[in-house]
C-alpha cells in the first residue's frame, strides 16, 4: 500500500464501520433459481475467439477447444454471436440459411459437439437470432428479387413504390444505422426507371443494403422464425438472444421522421440524468426518447415475444430470451421482460452512463424499480461487440466519450487510466444483483485497437458513414493466447483476420493467468465470490454515509460492501475491516486502510 502524508489524510472521507446505515431499493430474490437470473454470461465472437483450422478467422471448434477457460474463469453461460451461413456483408449478422452453421466457422455437427462439451461442464449456451432481417443472399429475398413488384415473394419483406414523378426517391426519409439512406431500390428496375417505367421499387435495411427488414405483419415470417427457434432448442440450446428486438414492427404507413438513430446511444444529457418516465408515443409512433422513432419499440413486437415465450415452455421451463434492445426509459424497457415476454434485456442505459457516481446511483436505481416492477432480472453490462472496449473508452477524456470507434488519426485514449476504471467498474458492475455479461477479452484486459489501417476495416458502418466513422473492428480484433507465439496463439498458424496491436502481448491469455494482480486473476476472484455470495440473488442497499457524496458510490449486497471511488481525495474504511477484493492498489490515510481514486473494493459486512 502507498502511504498519503498527513495533509492527504486529513481530508479523507471515512466510513466509520462495516456495518453501515443503508436504504434498500432491492430486496433479496426469494424466486425460483432459474440459472438465468443470476449468470455472468460470455459472450463470445466466433470469428475472433480462437482458431482451430488456421486460416486465421475463429471457428467453433477453437471454441471447444477453450471451454475450460470458461469453466476456469467462472463465468455461467457462453452466448455466441450469428454462427449461421451468412455471406458475412455484416460479419454473421446478414443471415442467408438460418438453420445450418457456416463452413468459415464449421458444421453442425461441431455445433453439437460445443453443445456437448459445454453442458458437460455445466455451461449453458445462447445462440445469437437476427429476426429484423436476413442476408440478400437469403433464399427468400432471392426469390422476391425474381418474382418483381406486387408477388407473395416480396411480402415477405417491405418493398414499396418510390416517391417523385418516375419512382426515383425513396419511400420516406429514414436513415440507415450504418449512415446513409434505409432504402435502396431494385437494381433490375432503376435503369427502366428513367426510361418512364414506374415500377422500380425500394425495399428497407435499416442496417446495410445487404440486410433487408422482413416484414414482420406477414404470418409466413411469423410461423418461420418460430420453426427456427424449435430447430435450435431441438439441440439443446439454453436459450437466444435476439438481435435488434425492438426492430421488427415498424409503425404503420412507414411515416417520415426526422430523428437520428444510432448503434447504442443513451438519452442522459447530463451526467446525473437518468430517463425513467415513460413517454406518450406521437403520431409517427416515436416516443420521444432514444432510438424510438417509427421504426423500433412499436406495440406489436410483444406480440412476438409472447409467442416466442409459448415455444420456450415446453422445453424444461428453463430456456431463456435475451432482449437487445435500445430502448429508454427503463421504464419502457422493463416491458420486454414481463412474465410472459423475454426474459432477461440488455441495459445499455447502465453501458452508456459516463463514470460518474451520481449518475451511476441513478442509473443502477431506475434500473432495478423498472425490472422488479415486472418481477424481471436486471442486467449489467459494459463491453460487447459494437461498442469500444470499456478498457479504451474509460480513458478518454473530453465531450465525446462514446464514439463510434477509435481511428489512428482521433484522439486517443489514456491507456493506464482506463484499464484502471475499467477494473473498478467491472468490480463494481459484479457486485450488483442480477445477471451480467462480459464480453470476450475483457477479463485480459483488452484494450481496442485504435491503430488500426483503415484500407483494413471490415465494418460497413466506416464506408456507409463516408468514412467519418471507424467502427467496430477495433473492438473484434482476434484475442492473444499465448504472448510469445506466432498471432499471440490465436491459431495453428499465427494468420489473424485483423491484425492485433503489440499491446496484446502482456494480455495474452498465459501471461494473464500467471500474473499476481492481473485484470484475469481479479476476474476470476470476483466471480469466485460473487457466487459464493449469493450476489446474483442478493439485496442491494445505498450506504447512507455517502448519499451526498459527489465522489463515492457505495452499496450493500447480502454481507458485502460495495465501495468505489471517484475523487481525489481516498476514503478510509473502518479500523480492522476485512477487503475480499480490490480492483487496484489500496492506499492508507493515517493509520486507516484507505481507497484511492478509481477504485473499487469490495469488504466483508
Amino acid at each position: 500500500m502507498t502511504h498519503l502524508d498527513s495533509t492527504s489524510a486529513a481530508q479523507a472521507l471515512e466510513l466509520t464501520t462495516t456495518s453501515p446505515t443503508v436504504s434498500v431499493i432491492h430486496a433479496a430474490s426469494d424466486v425460483a433459481r432459474e440459472w438465468w437470473r443470476t449468470a455472468v454470461i460470455y459472450q463470445v465472437y466466433p470469428r475472433s475467439f480462437a482458431d482451430a483450422d488456421g486460416d486465421g478467422i475463429g471457428d467453433i471448434p477453437g471454441i471447444t477447444s477453450k471451454l475450460d477457460h470458461f469453466v476456469d474463469l467462472g463465468v455461467d453461460a457462453v452466448w455466441l454471436s450469428p454462427f449461421y451461413r451468412s455471406p458475412q456483408a455484416d460479419a454473421g449478422y446478414d443471415v442467408a440459411d438460418y438453420r445450418e452453421v457456416d463452413p468459415l466457422f464449421g458444421t453442425n455437427a461441431d455445433f453439437e459437439a460445443l453443445l456437448e462439451g459445454a453442458h458437460a461442464r455445466g455451461l449453458k449456451v445462447i445462440a445469437d437470432l437476427v429476426p429484423n432481417h436476413t442476408s440478400d443472399d437469403h433464399a427468400w429475398f432471392q426469390a422476391a428479387l425474381a418474382a418483381g413488384p406486387g408477388s407473395a415473394e416480396r411480402a415477405r419483406y417491405l418493398f414499396r413504390e418510390g416517391q417523385g414523378e418516375h419512382g426515383e426517391l425513396p419511400p420516406n426519409n429514414w436513415k440507415s444505422i450504418f449512415g446513409g439512406p434505409a432504402w435502396t431500390r431494385v437494381s433490375e428496375r432503376a435503369a427502366a426507371a428513367t426510361d418512364g417505367i414506374t415500377d422500380g421499387q425500394w425495399y428497407l435495411h435499416m442496417f446495410d443494403t445487404r440486410q433487408p427488414d422482413l416484414d414482420w405483419e406477414h404470418p409466413e415470417v411469423r410461423s418461420e422464425f418460430e420453426d427456427i427457434l424449435r430447430f435450435w432448442l431441438d439441440r439443446g440450446v439454453d436459450g437466444f438472444r435476439i438481435d435488434v428486438a425492438h426492430g421488427m414492427v415498424k409503425a404503420p404507413g412507414l411515416p417520415d421522421w426526422d430523428g437520428d438513430v444510432a448503434m447504442v446511444e443513451g438519452s442522459s444529457e447530463a451526467p446525473g440524468a437518468v430517463d425513467t418516465e415513460p413517454h406518450e408515443a406521437a403520431e409517427d409512433g416515436s416516443t420521444g426518447a432514444g432510438n424510438s422513432g417509427p421504426m423500433f419499440d412499436q406495440e406489436g413486437v410483444h406480440d412476438i415475444y409472447r409467442a416466442w415465450h409459448k415455444v420456450l415452455a415446453p422445453y424444461d421451463g428453463d430456456r431463456a430470451l435475451v432482449a437487445e434492445a435500445w430502448v429508454e426509459p427503463l421504464s419502457r424497457l422493463a416491458r420486454y421482460v414481463r412474465s410472459d415476454e423475454m426474459h432477461q434485456a440488455f441495459n445499455f442505459s447502465y453501458l452508456t452512463t459516463a463514470w460518474d457516481a451520481a449518475a451511476l446511483r441513478g442509473v443502477v436505481t431506475a434500473s432495478l424499480e423498472a425490472s422488479d416492477a415486472v418481477g424481471a432480472p436486471t442486467t449489467w453490462v459494459l463491453s460487447n461487440h459494437d461498442v469500444i472496449r470499456h478498457a479504451s473508452r474509460m480513458g478518454l477524456t473530453g465531450a465525446a466519450v462514446r464514439p463510434n470507434g477509435i481511428g489512428k488519426n482521433d484522439p486517443q485514449p489514456d491507456a493506464e487510466l482506463g484499464l484502471r476504471r475499467a477494473r473498478a467498474a467491472t468490480l463494481q458492475m459484479l457486485g450488483l444483483p442480477g445477471s451480467a455479461y462480459v464480453y470476450q477479452g475483457e477479463e485480459l484486459g483488452l484494450p481496442e485497437h485504435t491503430d488500426l489501417d483503415d484500407d483494413l476495416r471490415q465494418d460497413p458502418a466506416w464506408w456507409r458513414s463516408g468514412y467519418t466513422e471507424a467502427g467496430r473492428d477495433g473492438c473484434r480484433v482476434p484475442l492473444p493466447w499465448v504472448a510469445d507465439a506466432p498471432g499471440y496463439g490465436f491459431g495453428p498458424t499465427g494468420k489473424t483476420w485483423l491484425p492485433q496491436p503489440d499491446t496484446y502481448k502482456e494480455c495474452a491469455a498465459d501471461v494473464q493467468r500467471t500474473t499476481e494482480g492481473s485484470t484475469y486473476s481479479m476476474y476470476k476472484a470476483a466471480l469466485a465470490t460473487r457466487r459464493a455470495k449469493d450476489l446474483g440473488l442478493g439485496s442491494l442497499g445505498w450506504v447512507e454515509d455517502f448519499a451526498s457524496s459527489p465522489s463515492v458510490l457505495a452499496f450493500v449486497n447480502n454481507d458485502v460492501l460495495v465501495v468505489t471511488n471517484f475523487g481525489e481525495a481516498p476514503v478510509a474504511l473502518p479500523e480492522g475491516a476485512e477487503v475480499l477484493i480490490t480492483s487496484g492498489p489500496l492506499t492508507t490515510a493515517g493509520d486507516r486502510t484507505a481507497v484511492p481514486q478509481d477504485t473499487t473494493v469490495w469488504v466483508q459486512v
